[in-house]
């Protein structure tokens, strides 16, 4: 496989950006399918002690059978589906990782995003390999150094792959913000290795 690959942070970890990824063809026909097929959940979670609902929707995949705790709400997983299958398979190779579960989420819209975090849940592991492919609509990614403050900011269209590695997740935070410019939705495919027992 061949892809035009940017990496993204100057330290403390790797984010690397490989774009055209899919072909737009098959991001969109993969795009209609989960949009139209998944069984999409909306979960609530507490935020600075408020409960509100996850501004997003969502689905958790996992090969395991085995449910995810994400934000203090355990998820419970749902198999994955020939495309999402086929997808997962194309990122590890890209990886070189055996990726096992997926978080699936729908933006419908500029009005729905996820604010600062990481994902640095104990079932990835100490330094884990996040992959992400963007389907849909253009959505700008923020990662912000959680010492330095330093940030980034890309665009990430339809068809790419961020692979996210090493200590990114101790020492950044990203977020999908809040936009009124965009109307169209996205999907984020964001698979990763749960490893069992943690």
């Amino acid at each position: 496989m061949h892809f035009v690959k940017n990496q993204l942070l100057p330290f403390d970890g790797t984010a690397i950006l490989f774009e055209n990824f899919l072909t737009a063809d098959f991001a969109a026909q993969a795009f209609d399918e989960i949009k139209n097929e998944n069984k999409w959940e909306q979960p609530e979670i507490t935020i600075f002690g408020n409960t509100v609902r996850e501004p997003r929707l969502s689905t958790w995949h996992n090969e395991l059978g085995e449910g995810y705790k994400y934000s203090g709400v355990m998820r419970h997983a749902q198999p994955f589906s020939e495309t999402l299958s086929e997808i997962r398979n194309r990122c590890a190779e890209v990886a070189n990782t055996p990726f096992n579960s997926a978080l699936v989420n729908l933006y419908r819209n500029g009005q729905d995003g996820m604010g600062w975090h990481s994902d640095n849940e104990a079932c990835n592991g100490p330094e884990p390999t996040i992959a992400s492919v963007s389907l849909g609509a253009t959505r700008r990614f923020d990662m912000r150094h959680r010492k330095t403050g330093e940030t980034i900011k890309i665009q990430l269209e339809s068809g790419s792959l961020l692979v996210m590695a090493g200590k990114s997740q101790q020492y950044w935070v990203h977020q999908v913000a809040k936009t009124k410019r965009v109307h169209e939705p996205r999907i984020n495919l964001t698979f990763r290795r749960v490893i069992e027992g943690l």
